[in-house]
This record gives C-alpha cells, sequence and structure tokens, in this order.
C-alpha cells in the first residue's frame, strides 16, 4: 500500500518554517539586547570604581582635617607638624611589598582669612584647605576640603593653654 502526501500536509509544513529574514531580525535583536546589557553592566562597574576613588579621596581629605583641628594655633603654621603637601595610596600594597593602585596628591594650605569688610578677629582665625587630586584613567580629579581655626578655638579645651 502506497500512501502519498497531500498538498495540505505540504502547505503546513511551510508555514511552520521560519525565513531567513525572521531569523536574522531575531538575531539582530538578541544581539542589541546583549550588548545593551554588557554596556549596562561595564557602566556601572565604572561609575563604582569612580566613586570608591571618590570616597578615598574624602578619607584622606577627612583625615588631614581631623588631624589639624587637634593642633594649637602656633602648630596650625608649623610646617613640620602639617606638612603642605603629601601622598597617600588607594591600594597600600600587597604582603610583598609591592605597592599599586592610585596616587592621591595632596596640599594643605593654611592662610590669612579675608572678609570684606574686615572683621575685628580676622588676624584670629586662618582658613585651613585641604586639595586632593588624582588620575583616573586619563582624567585628572581634584576634590577640595576648606574650614576655618580660630585662636581660641577647640584646641584651648584640649590643650588647656
Amino acid at each position: 500500500m502506497r500512501i502519498g502526501l497531500t498538498k495540505s500536509w505540504l502547505l503546513n509544513q511551510r508555514k511552520q518554517a521560519f525565513t531567513l529574514a525572521e531569523v536574522m531580525i531575531a538575531v539582530l535583536i538578541i544581539g542589541i539586547v546583549f550588548v545593551s546589557l554588557y554596556l549596562g553592566i561595564s557602566f556601572g562597574f565604572g561609575v563604582t570604581q569612580l566613586e570608591r576613588e571618590d570616597v578615598r579621596a574624602t578619607q584622606i581629605m577627612l583625615q588631614r582635617m581631623e588631624g589639624i583641628r587637634l593642633f594649637t594655633w602656633d602648630q596650625l603654621t608649623n610646617t613640620a607638624l602639617n606638612p603642605p603637601t603629601f601622598q597617600e595610596r588607594f591600594y597600600p600594597g600587597t604582603g610583598n611589598g609591592t605597592a599599586r593602585g592610585l596616587t592621591y596628591t595632596g596640599t594643605v594650605a593654611v592662610t590669612d582669612i579675608t572678609l570684606t569688610p574686615t572683621a575685628t578677629y580676622a588676624d584670629r582665625m586662618k582658613q585651613v584647605t585641604v586639595t586632593v587630586q588624582w588620575v583616573s584613567g586619563r582624567v585628572p580629579r581634584t576634590r577640595s576640603l576648606t574650614t576655618y581655626a580660630a585662636k581660641n578655638g577647640i584646641q584651648r579645651y584640649i590643650y588647656n593653654n
């Protein structure tokens, strides 16, 4: 007995297959989705790295400011105790002594305050500015923190002078 294929079965088989154009559009859509996903993840890691560097710069500035807060009035302008330039590392090093990572270069500027109009207490106050600079990739970055120190400020409570 011989069974022949009917025309309806052949038409159904043609309708079940995908054309080359449909396959290419599907591949294009999948490609766009994967590229977008990869770029999103890469951007997220980049932003996280920049935020880590920024937080480290803030930690360095606050560390310097906390030390300055404990200085007496005479120690504030003493460059032996309060050096005008310094360097800190992001990754200080590993157990074998090799240091890698970012180098933060900082400056500490202790200047007289300038007020307009001139205040009577201007000679008993200093402006302290800590600036930190580093290079992230090829982009130079900088952060700065400014505060005031008074001759009869908090250090009089600490040192009782």
